[in-house]
């Protein structure tokens, strides 16, 4: 229990306190989100979850990360791809997407955990050539297999957005664990030309691209190409920026919030409430806050003594970026509408879970730094 205490005091306080922060402003916006609704009161329940996934965030953080992300991480990373294919076949139907698979009453989401068991696994894997230049078929592709494995079958459910977490947090890794200039621009010149072929197609030949993609997914691509082409399906996203606009300065009294204009404003679409109610000032003070979240992960990262922390970190990092930029950048009309969670902010416990986790990982990081690295044997 000393020992217990001991650790616990060496936590980044600011780090949690800025949690605590992010956690408070989503429920305030989830509240908001809900009230006169059928759901009014699940503001409380965010309250609850938060409180319950502390104790695991706290514990996580003093255990010491180099167990997790030595041969545990195979472990780890094994059972996530049994829960994938579990939901596969066992799975619950919510909204035409097959994601989730219930415990009791709480309603697990495999995809989420998994984000965490596959950045042990790359982590451990990159460990192991000791900041040595990534060889590409002994070290790039056994890492490009970790990511676009569970990749494959979450685009199955299907989910694009958590897919995407996927690749990028792959990019973020490859780029820190030193791989050669030439690969990672051959990398991203395929997306680009992936991103470009599916414009072209859009434009050039559009029933060909409508075979190549779900109808969903035309559909959102049609509403971030071409907004004017089908009011209709273009109608979430140009509510989302309507809502923002008026919330200008200090925020407005919801009118598009309070007649229903936005579809899951508890959940992915959180960030429109705070918009729309909070204005400008409220939208800066989130992102205020997620800029000092992400600097003190990074200013931890840099900290560690190993490289094991700092490829934790930076691929745990990498998820909290990506997130956070293609959930705003969704209501703005920066990038497409896909479904992606705002961290600590939308609603849903597989969601905060995957993220109170993801900071006793970091905490971990912290507590531990001088710890001298466990012997890498595979």
């Amino acid at each position: 229990m000393i020992i217990f205490l001991r650790k616990l005091s060496k936590v980044d306080k600011l780090t949690l306190v800025i949690v605590g922060c992010l956690v408070a402003i989503g429920t305030l916006a989830v509240y908001e989100a809900t009230i006169n609704t059928k759901l009014h009161g699940i503001h409380i329940n965010n309250l609850i979850l938060f409180g319950v996934f502390c104790v695991p965030m706290l514990i996580l953080a003093t255990i010491d990360y180099n167990i997790l992300v030595g041969k545990l991480s195979y472990v780890w990373y094994g059972l996530g791809i049994v829960l994938l294919l579990l939901v596969m076949f066992k799975g619950e139907n919510i909204n035409g997407a097959v994601r989730w698979v219930s415990i009791g009453s709480f309603q697990l989401q495999p995809s989420e955990m998994m984000k965490i068991a596959t950045v042990l696994l790359a982590a451990h894997l990159l460990q192991k050539r000791g900041g040595d230049q990534l060889r590409f078929v002994q070290d790039i592709l056994p890492l490009a297999a970790v990511f676009l494995l569970p990749t494959v079958i979450i685009m199955k459910q299907p989910d694009l957005g958590t897919a995407l977490v996927f690749i990028a947090v792959m990019i973020s890794m490859l780029w820190m664990g030193n791989v050669k200039a030439m690969y990672m621009i051959i990398c991203l010149s395929v997306i680009a030309i992936a991103v470009g072929t599916i414009c072209w197609l859009y434009f050039v030949d559009h029933d060909l691209l409508a075979k190549l993609v779900k109808p969903h997914q035309m559909s959102r691509i049609q509403t971030f190409l071409d907004p004017t082409s089908d009011p209709d399906k273009s109608w979430h996203v140009k509510n989302a920026m309507s809502a923002i606009g008026t919330g200008g300065l200090s925020g407005s009294e919801g009118f598009y919030m309070d007649r229903g204009f936005i579809p899951y404003a508890y959940s992915d679409s959180i960030y429109v409430v705070i918009g729309e109610k909070y204005g400008f000032i409220g939208s800066s003070i989130l992102l205020l806050l997620y800029f000092m979240l992400i600097y003190r992960i990074v200013l931890i990262a840099n900290m560690s003594m190993n490289l094991a922390g700092g490829y934790l970190v930076i691929g745990l990092v990498g998820m909290i970026v990506f997130q956070v930029f293609v959930n705003i950048g969704m209501h703005i009309g920066l990038v497409p509408l896909t479904g992606l969670s705002l961290p600590f902010i939308s609603y849903g416990g597989s969601s905060l879970l995957t993220n109170m986790l993801t900071i006793g990982l970091v905490m971990s990081v912290h507590v531990h730094r001088d710890t001298i690295p466990l012997q890498i044997t595979a």
